[in-house]
């Protein structure tokens, strides 16, 4: 099956386990979210809606909370460990190793998203030097006005020699939790959202040193998305078709099986992988010296290691291949959702490539060849019917990565949130979950593309 699923369905069956069974084949309309409205009245919820916030210019980094960072100008601003507060004892959950860190921590303002949110998605850029690494969390304040605890978004460094890069099982307070990448309300249709939350990041080298992370934009996607089996069909834009690589991620099979057992499941670094270099990056000749040499593109094994999460045990980590893809020269990269397939042609036609998450039945998706119910691919075009153009990484090898699917099922297998299995069970779908990479220095109109969709 392309993909690594085990993650994601666990979380489809979280939300959907106060679902009963439906016959395969029934088409219920969308529903909508009773939601609190000011005064307590309930109503329905306008459709899905999705709230960008980052933090990357340097007023940003001088704003919130700072103890023992500092905000660095330039024409890359960020946030390096200036003073440590203090040491501590880390033990990695995934070596047994106990080492002592210097640290120091950033926690943003509060921010209350246009969106109160049943979901939230962290990304962050950083460079993390051989004896640093990071720590991103988040708390909010729900719609009742209670709080949440702190929820580790993520452990994370761009090698795996200082600690092993992870997600954190097990939080929740019973109303939340956070599932590898994922913050989500328990019960959506509760009414509860989340109002309003902070992200902290705490930054970690080893005593006695003058190492340190710098980050360059940390920030997240809140959304909340209505339940919805099906959306409504969007009218074809211009056509166009970008020069992406192509790689196959079957050509990996048996690869390193230590990384989420080899190629088979490497559809998130691969699909990555293809868009770092898009944009002109890619490994050094160094950086790829422990890959086998019998192994073609070598690339695509380097990317699976460094995104790999070692507490999923995959490589699918939304926010760990956004992290890794920005620790390229000049390179950001956020996991979002977007909100129809013309805001997507909209990132197209400005020259950006998009990597977008979905699940579907082999049946659903003519010309695929398989089901699968977790997947990366990388739309790189459209073609004059507005059918998409897809390099899929579940191909036989490189020349078939390319494939061109139809436009109103591609549609809607990426942007609906509900589904049904084999078994006629309701599962959970992305909701137009997506990666976008682009350099820092954007032309003007890939800046107004970004603009318009709140990524910058």
């Amino acid at each position: 099956m392309p993909g690594s699923a085990s993650r994601r369905t666990v979380l489809a069956a979280a939300l959907a386990a106060a679902t009963a069974p439906v016959a395969a084949g029934a088409a219920p309309a969308a529903a909508t979210v009773p939601v609190s409205a000011p005064g307590g009245e309930t109503g329905p919820r306008a459709p899905g809606t999705v709230a960008n916030r980052f933090w990357s210019a340097y007023p940003d980094w001088r704003s919130g909370t700072a103890e023992g960072t500092r905000a660095v100008a330039g024409r890359r601003p960020g946030l390096v460990l200036e003073t440590p507060l203090g040491r501590t004892d880390h033990t990695d959950p995934h070596t047994g190793l106990t080492s002592t860190w210097e640290y120091a921590r950033w926690t943003s303002p509060a921010h209350a998203p246009a969106v109160p949110a049943t979901e939230v998605v962290a990304s962050w850029n950083a460079r993390t030097p051989a004896g640093t690494w990071l720590q991103v969390e988040l708390s909010g304040t729900y719609s009742d006005g209670t709080d949440t605890p702190w929820y580790v978004m993520g452990r994370w460094a761009s090698g795996d020699t200082d600690i092993r890069r992870t997600s954190v099982d097990d939080q929740t307070d019973g109303r939340s939790s956070v599932w590898t990448d994922t913050f989500a309300v328990d019960d959506p249709a509760s009414g509860l959202r989340l109002a309003a939350y902070r992200l902290r990041l705490t930054l970690y080298r080893r005593p006695g040193t003058a190492l340190t992370p710098t980050v360059w934009r940390l920030g997240a996607m809140a959304s909340d998305v209505p339940d919805r089996f099906t959306v409504p069909a969007s009218a074809p834009g211009p056509a166009r078709e970008l020069a992406v690589p192509r790689y196959s991620q079957n050509t990996h099979i048996g690869q390193y099986p230590e990384y989420d057992n080899g190629g088979e499941a490497w559809c998130s670094p691969t699909s990555s992988q293809m868009v770092v270099e898009y944009w002109g990056r890619g490994p050094s000749a160094e950086d790829l010296a422990w890959v086998n040499p019998a192994f073609a593109d070598p690339q695509v094994c380097h990317a699976a290691r460094f995104t790999y999460d070692f507490q999923y045990a995959g490589c699918g980590n939304w926010s760990f291949n956004t992290a890794y893809a920005a620790t390229y020269p000049d390179l950001n990269a956020v996991v979002t959702r977007l909100r129809s397939l013309t805001e997507l042609e909209t990132l197209i036609r400005a020259g950006i490539p998009v990597i977008t998450s979905q699940s579907f039945h082999k049946e659903e998706l003519t010309g695929a060849g398989y089901g699968t119910s977790g997947h990366l691919m990388t739309v790189v075009g459209f073609t004059p019917d507005g059918d998409v153009v897809a390099n899929d990484p579940a191909s036989p090898d490189n020349e078939a990565v390319r494939r061109v699917y139809r436009r109103r099922e591609w549609e809607n297998i990426w942007l609906r949130t509900k589904r049904y299995d084999a078994n006629g069970r309701v599962r959970s779908g992305t909701g137009g979950v997506c990666y976008v990479f682009w350099p820092v220095g954007p032309t003007p109109a890939q800046h107004r593309a970004l603009r318009s969709l709140g990524l910058l």
